[in-house]
């Protein structure tokens, strides 16, 4: 039986990758926190021709129901997984409320992190399936703008860069996906322009990415050379630029 995880499935990406593949899965698991809006969008996934679609009602920030939630979302053989829960920090308040920092950290960071390891451990078992995990470009140089949910988003992108090597020899793929800039609920307060992408789009990236067996995706594709120029960027200037 070919089995869907999906990790944070109320998310605009979730839903968006769920639409395009749920019905070529024999069974599909979603998992968040918000039991209502699971159940609709369990009904609607079954309307688009998913055979069994099953909802999992969890906080995935806490880490320690980690391994109970796997023990459940892993009791057949898993073919893939996405893991595409989080949430955009206020930089601002970071900087004011230590405690807001560090939960934002292992909401976005930790947590993403234990996730990502247990679900490994459980393909490794089985040899095979691919792990999906949605990072972003902001994790890959610190700004001023958005510094604490780049640390965290960081943090998670060297973390999967390892955890691809361990899995490369045990039959797993560990695919990292790093959107620039979405137009979702999320990012409703921020004024759109040509760099914003759907989440319709990106969730076809996704799709495209796990097909072929790819490492890292930035998506839309000319992120990574935005990124590439900002990385290049010598500190000394960098650090006086206003992003």
């Amino acid at each position: 039986m070919n089995t869907l995880v999906i990790f944070g499935a109320t998310s605009a990406i979730a839903q968006a990758y769920v639409n395009r593949v749920a019905n070529r899965y024999d069974k599909t698991i979603l998992v968040a926190r918000n039991a209502e809006a699971l159940e609709q969008i369990a009904t609607h996934t079954r309307v688009l021709g998913a055979t069994t679609v099953e909802v999992v009602v969890a906080d995935l920030s806490n880490s320690e129901n980690h391994p109970s939630l796997l023990e459940k979302t892993f009791s057949s053989t898993v073919d893939c997984a996405l893991i595409a829960y989080g949430e955009l920090t206020d930089q601002q308040r970071c900087a004011q409320d230590s405690g807001y920092a560090l939960q934002q950290m292992q909401l976005n960071g930790s947590s993403t992190i234990s996730l990502s390891a247990g679900v490994a451990r459980k393909m490794a078992e089985q040899k095979s399936g691919t792990l999906a995990v949605i990072s972003s470009v902001a994790g890959d140089r610190g700004r001023r703008s958005n510094y604490h949910y780049g640390a965290a988003k960081g943090a998670v992108s060297i973390f999967l860069s390892g955890l691809r090597s361990d899995m490369s020899t045990q039959g797993v793929q560990v695919l990292t996906i790093k959107p620039g800039f979405v137009d979702t609920p999320m990012t409703r307060e921020f004024k759109k322009g040509l760099l914003w992408a759907s989440a319709d789009k990106v969730a076809e990236d996704i799709d495209n990415a796990v097909g072929k067996g790819k490492s890292v995706l930035y998506t839309p594709w000319f992120w990574r050379y935005i990124m590439l120029v900002i990385k290049l960027i010598p500190e000394f200037i960098f650090k006086r630029l206003p992003l």
